[in-house]
């Protein structure tokens, strides 16, 4: 699994002119399936991902996670990530998993999210989702699982 972060202030993900997910402070992850991905792989991309040091200590320093502050999160399924764009111009998805081996692996890690944390919110798989944020820093990271 491939996952984009960003520290931000706010985000939301928009269907059809209406809010399903929306935070404040904290994290905003794109995430993306790729086929040799399971649900051992998902656990280990949300540990990450609550886990990684990207806000602010005491000091001005990226010391602090996402479970330190209690900040909210927002997970929200995006394929596109795991294109391959190393020739041409026209990306590859020969390892972007099937639109059933996504959906089940992003279910699962909704599963998992809720039963982990408190703060957390989604995007729709398969949706025509617009998501806006306001990115803290600019702070983004790529996270693979």
């Amino acid at each position: 699994m491939i996952s984009i972060i960003q520290r931000v202030t706010c985000a939301k993900v928009t269907v059809n002119h209406r809010i399903i997910g929306e935070i404040n402070t904290g994290i905003l992850a794109l995430v993306a399936v790729e086929k040799d991905d399971t649900n051992k792989t998902a656990e280990r991309l949300l540990e990450r991902i609550l886990n990684y040091r990207i806000f602010s200590d005491e000091n001005d320093r990226m010391n602090l996670s996402l479970r330190d502050i209690q900040g909210d999160l927002l997970l929200v399924p995006q394929f596109t990530l795991a294109a391959n764009t190393e020739k041409g111009n026209r990306p590859s998805f020969a390892s972007a998993a099937t639109p059933e081996q996504g959906l089940q692996l992003f279910s699962h890690l909704q599963i998992l999210a809720h039963a982990a944390y408190p703060h957390v919110e989604f995007g729709e798989f398969g949706a025509d989702m617009q998501v806006s944020l306001v990115n803290n820093g600019p702070v983004t990271f790529t996270l693979r699982a």
